[in-house]
């Protein structure tokens, strides 16, 4: 059986640790010490789990996509609906498990970073439930192309802290959050959206995303004749929601594991956001993972139609499962997700999010060289009501 658990030093074989400044270092340690305490209290198991059901909105289901199956004519196509929870996006159960968090260790100021807006929007929304102060860095790119979730963040309460260095976006959002904590670590928790950062973020975000993979162990017999769909396939940014899909299967070698990354307009042009698929190692922001960077080790610009997916590292834990060959990575280009978005919404009647269709369109490509009696369930990661004026620019539509 694969193990991709990290070891006691934080390592997920040798992708992952502490790679924090010196004043980081004790409040890492603290949160660690913590986190590995409180989520044993059946307080907060109890608390977490009735949010989770009474307001996020748990379990989401499976659902059938019998017209996209027919249309392309290969494998049985099933969809994770994600994009059911409250926020519209798998977001929401992290950002939950948190801000819980957080509360328990006695913090009163929550600061997040966000790319497609979803994170933002989720850990706002936690927030506010449970009255805990909010900020939330995003890059100025992020927020022209996301502001309705911008506008939703404000409603909810939040301070959305725009960031014009670098390339403006989810990368520079997230150096203004770390200095940010750095300076006031004594009342703050810093909620990272992603499972990426240094120990222990990605483990505990991978934690309370595994509900995903959890559920649909428990569910897909129930609308299938086979006990085990035949491939999984999920979207990876920072791979938040792909470790959460992925990781109750990973011993389970039967079942094909698919990450779908970011190719943008393509890996030969170098204008993409495909880490895994064409990075290497290194060291950015507190782990030691892939990265797109150059032979100077400086960060490479990204590029991506999906904000949530333009991101130049990954999760360490999605690094080892590369090695390991435990799980495929590949790419799909920008406009392959807007093919996909359209056929999901023409076929199905569902509007996904611009992340979810990179799944999609891989699931698109799969499903018509496997046969009709295997399965494939996508994780449809979040719903795209946030990418519709995105698509219309692309497709020379106005709104």
């Amino acid at each position: 059986m694969i193990n991709s658990d990290s070891r006691k030093d934080g390592k997920f074989g040798k992708y992952g640790g502490k790679f924090v400044p010196e004043t980081l270092m004790r409040v890492i340690n603290e949160l660690e010490i913590n986190y590995n305490k409180i989520k044993q209290e059946k307080d907060f198991t109890d608390k977490l789990s009735d949010l989770l059901h009474l307001y996020a909105g748990r379990p989401t289901p499976i659902y059938y996509a019998k017209n996209l199956t027919e249309k392309y004519g290969g494998a049985k196509i099933y969809f994770k609906r994600e994009d059911l929870l409250h926020g519209g996006a798998h977001k929401i159960n992290n950002s939950l498990g948190q801000a819980l968090l957080a509360k328990k260790m006695g913090k009163k100021r929550v600061i997040a970073e966000t790319g497609a807006g979803q994170h933002g929007v989720a850990t706002a929304m936690a927030c506010s439930l449970l009255g805990l102060k909010c900020e939330v860095y995003m890059g100025s790119e992020d927020v022209a192309r996301q502001n309705s979730n911008v506008f939703r963040m404000k409603l909810l309460g939040a301070n959305v802290k725009e960031v014009n260095s670098g390339s403006r976006t989810l990368k520079d959002a997230i150096n203004e959050a770390l200095r940010d904590w750095v300076t006031n670590v004594e009342n703050t928790y810093y909620l990272i959206g992603s499972a990426v950062g240094p120990h222990p973020y990605p483990t505990i975000v991978r934690d309370f995303q595994k509900i995903i993979g959890k559920e649909i162990k428990e569910q897909f017999s129930n609308i299938s004749n086979k006990e085990r769909p035949d491939m999984l396939i999920a979207c990876v940014g920072g791979g938040s929601n792909a470790i959460g899909t992925f990781y109750n299967f990973i011993g389970e070698t039967n079942v094909k594991l698919v990450g779908v990354e970011a190719g943008g307009e393509g890996i030969e042009k170098d204008k993409h956001a495909a880490t895994l698929v064409a990075g290497n190692e290194g060291i950015l922001h507190g782990a030691y993972s892939y990265l797109l960077h150059d032979e100077f080790g400086q960060i490479k610009p990204t590029h991506s139609i999906s904000a949530g997916l333009d991101y130049p590292g990954v999760g360490p834990e999605h690094s080892n499962l590369k090695d390991s060959k435990r799980v495929e990575y590949v790419s799909i280009t920008d406009d392959e997700a807007v093919d996909a978005f359209q056929e999901v919404c023409k076929n199905e009647g569902i509007i996904p999010a611009l992340e979810s269709a990179h799944a999609v369109a891989e699931a698109k490509k799969r499903a018509k060289r496997m046969s009709k009696e295997e399965t494939i369930v996508v994780t449809m990661s979040g719903r795209g009501d946030k990418d519709t004026s995105i698509v219309a620019e692309r497709l020379g539509e106005k709104i």
